[in-house]
This record gives C-alpha cells, structure tokens and sequence, in this order.
C-alpha cells in the first residue's frame, strides 16, 4: 500500500464517522492514544463471544484456543520490532508499567549508592518519576543529557557523562512534545562503551516507524498498544533474554510460578515469570490485530505518510501570525508532533474554541513538566498524527485557528 491509498483509511475507524456539534469529527490527539480500526475491535469482541476463557491453565479447546492467540499475539509482537525470541517481549499494562518494571527489578538489584542514571531533559514524566524514586531509595544520582534550543540533544559531553559513575541510560526514542527522533542507536553504542545498560522509550515510535531492537541493540525497550491501534491496558517490555533470566519477578501470585510449596516458590521460565495472574488476554489479542493492520500499510509507508503531514500542517501553520513552533522543523528528524503557542492565546482557551469546530487537539504539558518549563512557558498545544489524518484535516485546523483568533482578539 502506498501513502496516497491513505486517504481510504478513515472508513475503517467507526468513531471518525461519528458527528460532533453536527461537525465532522477531526482527531489530532494519537500522541495521547490512537482510534481503533474495526478489525480491532471485532478481534476483541471475538474473543469475549467466541472463546472467552483463562489461559495456559485449561486443557479444554477454548483455553487453548486463547492461549494460542495470547501466544501468536507475543509472536505478532516480536517479529514486528525484529527481537531474537519471542521469549523476550513481556506483556505488562503499558509503557509507563515496563519502566517501573525494570526499575524495581533490574535497576533495584544492580545499581548502588553513588552510582548514576542519565535521561534527558525531554522526558515524560513516566520515563522520569520512575527513576526518580529509584534514585531516592538507592541514593543514586540522576544526570541528564541537555537540548538546545532546536530541542535537539546535546550530544558534545557524553563522554563525561557516561564515565561518571554512568550505569544506566534511560532516554526517548521520539520526544511526545517536540518530535524529535533522538539517535538512539549511536547513543546506545557510546554507553555500551562504557559498559552502561540502556533502556528506550519507544511509546512514540513503535506505532509510526519501523523500529529494529537487534539493530538499536537496546537492553530494554517499551512501548503501550493503545498508542498503536491497539486496546488500552496492553503494554509491552523487551529485553534482552540474558537481562530477563536474571531479573526478579516485579508482581508474585499465580502463573508465573512452577511450583510452589507452603514456604517456598520456584519461578516460571522467561516471559512468564513477569506475568502474574490473569493477563488482558483481549488486549493482548487487539494488539497483535492491531500489529497486522499496521503491517499492511508497511511501517515505512506510515512514516512517509507522517512526514508529509508534517511537512504541510509547518507550511500551514507559519502563514498564522503569531504562532511559534517548538522543536525541530526538519521532518527527517521530526515525528508527526507539532507543539506551537499562538500570540498570547492560552493553549486551554484554544484547544476549547477548536472543540467547538469538533478539532481534538491536545493542550497543557504532555506530561512533561520539566521540558515544557525548559521551553519557558506554561503550556503548549500540541497536534499529533496518524494513518488517518489528511492534509484536510490540517487545514480545518488552521481554519479553526483563525477563529480562535477572531474570538480571542
């Protein structure tokens, strides 16, 4: 499929269809979380109708038949961002929940006082707070790679950073605000150098490029399915099997267990073994469809489709007076996120005059206090895209731009 078929793809997300103040609806929030495609959602209802039952446990064929689903999904999952084993992807509830993961088993374990964790400064808060709390409790330090005023990294002083008791990276692969694509393979060389285990935040770009672990050589790398067409309460960890098996368990009860007596307990082999209790087998099985629909297109064409977008809503935007746009302007470098302030419009009084045009946009922090403040103001508004959106929708946004300024004036 190539990028100009997109323009057909609304018609498989049944909300796009759906009327708001008797406006057709225009959704640019999918940095937030993404609309489902009907073959998601009938893959779900499928399961509940057809083969609700509970998984690895039940000898009877609709257990089986679901754990065969929850097992193909984990497969779906491997082979889509090129991992070694399917043994090495971990469902957890979402990206934020794969962090603490590994920061209360790998980092808990590995890391003592005085040792560091370095991020950046363009974190969100769930690859931040973590770490944090981590470095609180361990008496750890925290470091933080800097950007300039592009919001690009500064990369010039890794060597110092990593060499300074530099034991653990943990950095975006996509910025959520700006859009900048950080180059986490080179990053990821350079603290390999310096023996530092790295973790990447992948939230933003697993759904809208192709993304190779093997090639990134990332020991952990997260990311959530409903930020890629998939149900809510679906997340997924990679990591390295060798990480994996040394790791501790994070949750403890049924199914990640082999045995257990009154006083004692034996683990289940990797990846089971981080995975108590009943799993969102549903989630698991719309992630996996979602996986499939996103294959269809080709990661690549998805990409290409963003830059495009991306390329026009900066050309359509720059003929507003009074906006100012945050990060890189360069699309090759840039994921489909625009983060602007308009003249001295607050971006909640904004994004509620685009409501009125039916324009879902996204106005605060993102989540990312910490940048958002570096960029020295008190919030943005942000407009993200997807496979669905359209050069159209980009220009009811600047249409419903300029109303906000004939309201706001």
């Amino acid at each position: 499929m190539t990028p100009e078929n997109f323009l057909n793809i609304k018609d498989d997300f049944p909300i796009l269809s759906r009327l708001i103040q008797g406006k057709e609806f225009i959704y640019l929030d999918s940095a937030a979380t993404t609309q489902k495609p009907n073959s998601v959602i009938d893959s779900i209802t499928d399961y509940y109708k057809n083969y609700n039952s509970n998984i690895h446990r039940g000898i009877y064929s609709i257990s089986i038949e679901a754990t065969e689903h929850y097992e193909n999904s984990r497969t779906n999952v491997s082979n889509f961002i090129h991992a070694k084993s399917p043994n090495e992807i971990v469902f957890t509830r979402n990206a934020t929940e794969s962090i603490n993961l590994v920061a209360n088993t790998w980092v808990n374990k590995n890391l003592q006082k005085g040792d560091s964790i370095i991020l950046t400064e363009m974190e969100h808060h769930s690859n931040l707070v973590p770490w944090q709390i981590i470095a609180k409790k361990l008496e750890l330090n925290l470091e933080f790679i800097p950007i300039n005023n592009e919001g690009i990294l500064i990369l010039d002083n890794l060597d110092d950073l990593f060499s300074n008791n530099g034991k653990f990276l943990a950095i975006t692969h996509v910025s959520n605000v700006l859009g900048t694509i950080n180059p986490v393979k080179e990053i990821i060389a350079k603290a390999h150098d310096f023996g530092i285990v790295t973790l990447v935040d992948a939230a933003q770009s697993v759904p809208h490029m192709p993304v190779d672990v093997s090639s990134i050589n990332s020991d952990f790398l997260v990311f959530s399915g409903h930020k890629m067409l998939g149900p809510s309460g679906i997340g997924v960890l990679h990591a390295k099997q060798e990480l994996l098996q040394n790791m501790d368990p994070f949750l403890y009860g049924g199914d990640m267990i082999s045995s257990v007596s009154l006083h004692n307990a034996q683990w289940n082999d990797i990846p089971w073994k981080f995975e108590a209790g009943t799993q969102n087998i549903a989630g698991s099985i719309g992630l996996g469809t979602a996986i499939d629909y996103l294959n269809h297109l080709s990661m690549t064409n998805i990409r290409k489709h963003e830059q495009n977008l991306l390329s026009y809503a900066l050309k359509r935007l720059n003929e507003l007076d009074g906006i100012h746009i945050f990060g890189p302007k360069n699309p090759e470098i840039t994921g489909g996120v625009v983060s602007f302030s308009y003249s001295d419009f607050h971006p909640h009084d904004i994004a509620s005059i685009l409501d009125t045009e039916s324009i879902a946009i996204r106005a605060g922090h993102h989540c990312a206090q910490p940048l958002v403040e570096k960029l020295g103001v008190p919030a943005t508004t942000r407009a993200s895209f997807y496979i669905y959106n359209d050069k159209s929708d980009i220009d009811k946004l600047v249409h419903g731009l300029e109303k906000v300024r004939s309201v706001l004036s």
